[in-house]
């Protein structure tokens, strides 16, 4: 029997054009996308560098782009949180039937936009729905790997057979499964998260 429910956030509950920020460096010069920024991307998830840091790496190759326009393609990748999805986690979490937590992937920059785009009031109000929310430079842990999923069974007692984790990557539900961990692949344009009830 489903007890915890861990959720995703990004094309959870925010919609994500994830090919924007390739899309906008490919159009100022850049062929492919090199692995060097992925590695950087992975650090500035987990909080090893600071935002200004993050930028400055990015401003080497892109040396023609200020600061205030690097963060804007970053940022550019957060889309709209329809808000049938807020009236939704607020009836579950009014419901008290589930322990809902919220895990996601993000950093420093994406968090204050977010904020940005959803109203501190309607941000609030979303973050208030979840008994922990888990944001990966925050916690210093990233998914896919098994020390995030460890970290919040531990610090929570949740059992893993009790436990239901949604994400939209692939990755994350398999590397949660290996746990124990009931999951949920949602897909991203074929499926909801109103549609929860129906896993439930």
């Amino acid at each position: 029997m489903i007890k915890n429910i861990i959720f995703d956030f990004g094309d959870i509950f925010i919609n994500l054009d994830k090919q924007v920020v390739f899309n906008a460096f490919v159009d100022q010069g850049m062929e492919t996308f090199p692995p060097k920024y992925f590695r950087l991307n992975e650090e500035f998830e987990v909080g090893k560098i600071s935002s200004a840091e993050f930028i400055t790496q990015l401003q080497s190759e892109f040396n023609q782009l200020s600061p205030e326009e690097i963060t804007a393609i970053w940022n550019s990748m957060l889309k709209d949180f329809p808000a049938y999805r807020l009236n939704f986690i607020e009836e579950l979490a009014a419901q008290k039937k589930y322990r809902l937590f919220l895990l996601s992937n993000t950093n420093a920059l994406h968090i204050p936009h977010v904020e940005e785009i959803m109203g501190k009031d309607r941000f609030n109000r979303f973050k208030n729905c979840f008994e922990q929310f888990y944001l990966s430079h925050e916690i210093q842990l990233r998914k896919p790997n098994e020390e995030i999923y460890e970290f919040v069974l531990d610090q929570n007692n949740l059992q893993a057979n009790e436990t239901l984790f949604i994400d939209d990557t692939l990755e994350n539900t398999e590397a949660a499964a290996t746990l124990g961990i009931k999951t949920w692949h949602l897909q991203v344009g074929k499926e909801d998260i109103v549609d929860l009830k129906t896993r439930l």
